[in-house]
């Protein structure tokens, strides 16, 4: 990842963390929603970047390499 995609991801986890907090979620569908807004809080803030840049932030370095040294099971 590079250093925006780290920012907006930490922001979507901690902005889910503290709707949490605030909110004091109890159950699934409650902390589904909670994930949920915090992914549209980072997620759109990550569009309004992309847009005043005119470029996707999103880099293909967030993908792991597959290792050269793992053996195959035959």
């Amino acid at each position: 990842m590079d250093d925006f995609e780290l920012i907006f991801t930490m922001l979507g986890e901690r902005a889910t963390t503290e709707i949490h907090r605030n909110e004091n979620s109890q159950g699934l569908p409650k902390l589904k929603n909670d994930a949920k807004a915090g992914s549209d809080i980072a997620g759109g803030a990550r569009k309004q970047l992309e847009k005043r840049l005119g470029k996707s932030i999103v880099s293909k370095k967030n993908y792991l390499k597959k290792s050269e040294d793992r053996k195959r099971l035959s």
